[in-house]
């Protein structure tokens, strides 16, 4: 792909140019907020409000440049895993040059008061499958000096606001009444607190109880979170983790998974989204954006 190289000021600047014309590539607009959704359904919820939209291929994604309630922003799937959610990450830091992130998806719930239907934001994000001991404890990513990635406050205060006005709607979020009777959701509730992040679809009762065992004050389990946040962090980008609670992290993790996503995830992911976007000021709009909630 030939581009336009283009300077910047974070961290993760361009790196040393090669004939595979590697480096920042300003393909979406300045201060770009890039939102991130590891499934489909959630993507899609999102797209048909995007406003002068135009795709961008590469690395076998779809980047979907466009503006959504006054913001520039960039729009991906991530896939699935922390692989592709960290791969995706340094793309959008890297080539798409974005100054903020939030990743949305699904969770197994494991606090004892998180339940399906309910909204989780992180505060801080661990990836429970990290063992480099005895060279390093347990869980702390090598050579960091941390097991713990924390989200920017700002965003995640003004993410927790949207989350609590979005699921008080939530018969219009998810529509009919026996719609969300079927996934035993009454009235949700949102959570805040570590998310833990691995490889693995947590699906047997004795996998999520011994990730409570482990690590008591994790309220929630999914497959990216962590990841993203490492290179947020290396990157010096400000970022926020929405989840939804499909599961319990238990034998029934699988039952329904699929059509979950479809009538409850999408349309938070859509609402909560855009609520948030509604908070957060767009570049501009005052002297002192991050500081205006």
């Amino acid at each position: 792909m030939a581009s336009t190289l283009i300077d910047k000021g974070p961290q993760c600047g361009p790196l040393s140019l090669s004939g595979r014309g590697w480096g920042v590539v300003r393909h979406c607009g300045a201060m770009t907020l890039a939102i991130v959704a590891a499934m489909h359904e959630e993507l899609r919820a999102l797209l048909p409000a995007l406003e002068s939209a135009r795709v961008v291929h590469h690395a076998g994604r779809e980047f979907h440049c466009g503006r959504l309630d006054g913001h520039e922003v960039v729009l991906v799937l991530s896939r699935i895993g922390k692989v592709a959610a960290a791969t995706t990450a340094a793309l959008l830091v890297e080539r798409f040059d974005a100054r903020r992130v939030l990743f949305t998806g699904v969770a197994g719930g494991l606090g004892p008061a998180v339940r399906v239907g309910d909204v989780v934001v992180a505060r801080e994000l661990l990836q429970h499958d990290m063992d480099a001991s005895p060279l390093f404890p347990r869980y702390e990513v090598p050579l960091t000096g941390r097991a713990r990635f924390a989200t920017d406050a700002p965003m995640s205060d003004a993410l927790v606001a949207a989350a609590r006005e979005g699921v008080s709607r939530v018969l219009e979020l998810a529509g009919p009444l026996h719609r969300l009777a079927d996934f035993g959701i009454g009235a949700p509730g949102v959570h805040e607190g570590l998310v833990v992040s691995g490889d693995r679809f947590v699906a047997t009762a004795g996998e999520g109880e011994i990730l409570r065992a482990n690590l008591p004050d994790a309220v929630a389990v999914e497959m990216e979170g962590a990841a993203v946040a490492q290179v947020c962090h290396d990157c010096d980008v400000p970022f926020a983790v929405l989840r939804s609670i499909s599961d319990r992290a238990d034998d029934s993790a699988h039952v329904d998974f699929t059509r979950f996503v479809e009538a409850v995830a999408s349309r938070y992911t859509a609402t909560i989204v855009r609520l948030w976007l509604r908070r957060w000021p767009a570049p501009g709009a005052s002297p002192d954006a991050d500081e205006a909630l």
